[in-house]
């Protein structure tokens, strides 16, 4: 399977997770809209989120993938298959005990993470908080399994897993919600059960692909085979680069949740705003940036493991042209079409046209840092594959301190947008230094045509963000006479003909879609 073609399959199905995560967010905006209760909801869910990022996701994935994928290269599929085994033994333990401690350390978790909730809302963040708290267990699993099966060119199960947690958190807002108030039971507590329906589902899904390839991991449930799986040496190497990984994946997450902090201070609705912002944001970001590293980093891994050194380097000169030819039309559309994009997602009953607008200040930061947001995808792996976590880890301290020195400087101006916008300045700088780092030790070598690619890009971006800002001051967006339909349906077609109006222009100035394919 060529990586394009891989890419692509991921992409859609990260495509079709976002579009239910956005159908998710419209729903609870326009139930609960932005209010102390939502904003409780959201501290609830980003606790176990920002424990999936920094273990499941963040420095798990960073170490167990390229470990897994070297194994596969040079130990051949049956040592692989041990290698499985003791490390999904020792991941489920772990979890277990780190679920007892997340529920019974709730209060002072979400103390942590916004102090500034009112009482009512500190409460219900709280129960929220032990209640959803196993999810992070679940994730955990599903990201042992999505290692594996990317690993073995198995994209479409771990692309598509994400798709049924918004499902399920639909099917509560969408019914379970409103059973809950007519009942008296305050209805955002639907939405814990939705997540954690969604987390079991996920997991469930993983058995049957797992099970196909024969690789479906042997749980050693006693006090020796724990030991077993502590002293193997596959399951040593992940341990000892999950040190710095996580310190690295933590500093991105501490970055969110002082943010949060930060949020919880501000006006009423301000973590909420942020919330959707971050939706939109995400889009984008997962459709590309997480595409790409999940097909990146297997080939990466071993192109390194088998010292095939110039196929690491247009392995990631394949991947940045591809981020600057998509993500730099996403960030001019979050940039001067703001109002529009959330305006037809989120502007129903409970949804004031104030949220509206605070939430497209909001994207409008994200909009700035869009391009290095995805870049860091590309260019993270290209350490990662080679087992050094250290440098990013060291580069995302940097980065941490100089965002909220930014933060500090930029609040009190700018309010909530400013959280945003200084993550995106924080994430330019971040790809920077990531790819300078990967030129200096020789691993990343551009390949000609870079100056002519950028002639091509450039001017096709310029001319769709006037096409784009005429169509945004060309309607008013908040209220039209044909009400919520009248609304997608311009937005839709504004966005059709952004897509056209670009390819056109990159395919006149020269750029050919076929130099993209790499086996």
């Amino acid at each position: 399977m060529s990586l394009l073609k891989s890419a692509s399959t991921v992409s859609l199905w990260t495509l079709a997770s976002r579009v239910t995560g956005l159908l998710r967010e419209t729903l609870m905006a326009a139930l609960f809209g932005a209010s102390a209760l939502t904003d409780a909801f959201n501290v609830a869910f980003r606790i176990p989120n920002l424990f999936r990022r920094m273990f499941a996701e963040g420095a798990f994935s960073q170490a167990f993938v390229p470990v897994l994928a070297a194994s596969k290269a040079k130990d051949g599929d049956a040592a692989t298959k041990v290698l499985i085994d003791q490390v999904a033994t020792l991941l489920a333990w772990a979890m277990v005990l780190v679920c007892i401690t997340g529920v019974l350390l709730a209060p002072w978790m979400v103390w942590a993470m916004a102090s500034g909730l009112p009482a009512a809302g500190f409460d219900a963040a709280v129960w929220m908080t032990r209640f959803m708290f196993p999810y992070i267990g679940c994730m955990s699993m599903v990201a042992l399994s999505s290692g594996i099966l990317n690993t073995y060119k198995r994209f479409a199960i771990p692309a598509a897993t994400p798709v049924l947690l918004n499902v399920c958190t639909i099917a509560a807002a969408w019914w379970l919600a409103p059973w809950f108030g007519a009942r008296g039971i305050e209805p955002i507590y639907a939405m814990a059960i939705g997540v954690m329906a969604g987390g079991v589902l996920q997991l469930s899904l993983q058995i049957p692909a797992l099970a196909a390839l024969g690789l479906l991991p042997r749980l050693g449930l006693g006090f020796s085979a724990m030991r077993t799986a502590w002293n193997d040496p596959g399951t040593r190497t992940i341990l000892r680069l999950m040190g710095p990984a996580l310190l690295g994946v933590s500093v991105a997450q501490i970055s969110l949740l002082i943010n949060t902090q930060i949020a919880s201070h501000l006006a009423v609705g301000s973590v909420s705003w942020l919330s959707y912002a971050d939706r939109l944001m995400e889009f984008p970001t997962a459709l590309l940036g997480v595409a790409l590293g999940v097909v990146l980093m297997p080939r990466l891994a071993a192109a390194r493991a088998t010292a095939h050194t110039d196929d690491y380097s247009a392995l990631l000169d394949w991947g940045l042209r591809i981020v600057v030819l998509l993500a730099t039309p996403c960030a001019v559309a979050l940039l001067v079409f703001p109002q529009p994009l959330v305006a037809v997602l989120f502007h129903y009953r409970a949804f004031t046209a104030f949220d509206v607008q605070q939430t497209a200040l909001a994207l409008t930061g994200w909009g700035v840092g869009l391009v290095g947001l995805v870049a860091i995808k590309v260019l993270a792996p290209g350490y990662y594959a080679s087992q050094d976590v250290k440098t990013p880890v060291r580069i995302a301290v940097l980065v941490l301190i100089i965002t909220q020195l930014l933060n500090w400087a930029l609040v009190p101006y700018f309010r909530h947008a400013a959280l945003s916008l200084s993550i995106s300045l924080g994430a330019l700088l971040n790809a920077w230094w990531l790819m300078r780092g990967l030129k200096a030790r020789g691993s990343y070598r551009p390949q000609p045509g870079w100056w002519r690619f950028s002639l091509q890009v450039v001017p096709a971006c310029v001319l769709l963000g006037l096409y784009l800002r005429w169509a945004g001051q060309a309607f008013n967006w908040l209220e039209m006479p044909g009400g919520v339909l009248q609304r997608a349906l311009y937005v839709a077609l504004t966005l059709m003909g952004a897509v056209a109006l670009y390819g056109v222009s990159v395919m006149a100035l020269g750029l050919k879609p076929r130099q993209f394919l790499r086996p």
